[in-house]
């Protein structure tokens, strides 16, 4: 077996196991455990876990159950933050106060009056140096303060703009679906969408799978996660006796109610779409999130202008009742 083949069975269960955790964020999760669902030893496990994604297991899991409870506590502004704790697996308000203040700097509560807002900003102004750095290193240094204060003011303003972006939103049932898709870590925006030009319409195109419908999984918020650990699924949809050849990988997105906004734009504004759907619909809806991702559907009919480059799509998020 050459070195890509193990490189590639590698990836397929480490991402089983990363799917594993945020599918279970409220339960126990014992290493020897994952390291059954990786078929791995335990005895290697935790450094094979280690070397691949950059954390430790425990560093890994307790960011994760962070950034989760994170996005609860503004998507479900009616739960006790005991609540939000213990559906993020923490035992007792107290072990989550120490942890959620260690990683964002303060409190549930004052997260929630708007602290989120300024770690959004903070984490908006690092993605926008660093994209100064690679296009224009000799001016990035000289910039800097200007641009950390430009930045936050900007992202300050920003909500107002999702707040008047009309949106009808409806509940509806999916079933699951097979996808095989592609993994990009990085800054969200242009990005992936050069990914899917660059990497996935040419492996598409090899193993003849234009003309399904498609999705795109962001499996973290970029205002809460750095850019570096931010994770986006292209997707495509697949029938049953698919076999995953190449990079690609295998899942199921699974069935149940979904709230679908429908999206058309270029994508310059799609990330205040997705802000207005979780911190303004849901917490209005009587819904809350569960452990299922949340993905852009983009239906073989859909709109496309290719003039502007302006394209359409499904937002959608999974819910389950109060």
């Amino acid at each position: 077996m050459s070195s890509q083949e193990n490189q590639a069975i590698y990836a397929r269960r480490m991402h089983k196991v990363q799917e594993h955790i945020d599918q279970h964020l409220d339960q126990a999760l014992e290493l020897g455990t994952l390291a059954e669902v990786a078929h791995f030893s335990s005895f290697h496990f935790h450094r094979l876990f280690a070397a691949w994604t950059g954390e430790t297991f425990g560093d890994y899991l307790r960011r994760r159950r962070l950034e989760m409870a994170a996005l609860r506590l503004i998507a479900q502004p009616g739960a006790s933050i005991l609540d939000v704790a213990l559906s993020v697996g923490f035992g007792s308000a107290e072990a989550f106060a120490r942890a959620f203040k260690g990683r964002f700097g303060c409190t549930a509560t004052e997260w929630r009056r708007g602290q989120s807002d300024n770690w959004a900003s903070q984490l908006a102004a690092i993605r926008n140096k660093e994209t100064v750095q690679k296009s224009n290193p000799g001016q990035a240094l000289g910039k800097q303060d200007q641009e950390s204060g430009a930045d936050l003011a900007d992202h300050e303003n920003s909500p107002q703009s999702f707040m008047e972006i009309p949106m009808k939103v409806k509940v509806i049932e999916r079933a699951p679906v097979k996808i095989a898709y592609l993994r990009y870590i990085g800054p969200y925006g242009q990005p992936i969408s050069e990914f899917w030009h660059k990497i996935v319409s040419p492996w598409m195109e090899t193993n003849d799978l234009f003309g399904k419908p498609r999705y795109g999984i962001s499996h973290d918020d970029p205002g809460i996660t750095s850019a570096d650990k931010c994770r986006y699924d292209a997707c495509v949809e697949v029938p049953a006796g698919f076999v995953a050849s190449g990079p690609c990988f295998t899942t199921v997105i699974p069935g149940g109610s979904y709230a679908a906004a429908r999206y058309f734009g270029t994508g310059s504004d799609i990330g205040d779409s997705w802000t207005h759907l979780l911190r303004d619909w849901l917490p209005a809806s009587g819904m809350q999130l569960d452990a299922r991702p949340c993905f852009e559907y983009y239906p073989i009919d859909g709109r496309y202008d290719a003039e502007t480059g302006a394209f359409e799509c499904d937002i959608c998020i999974p819910i389950v009742p109060l």
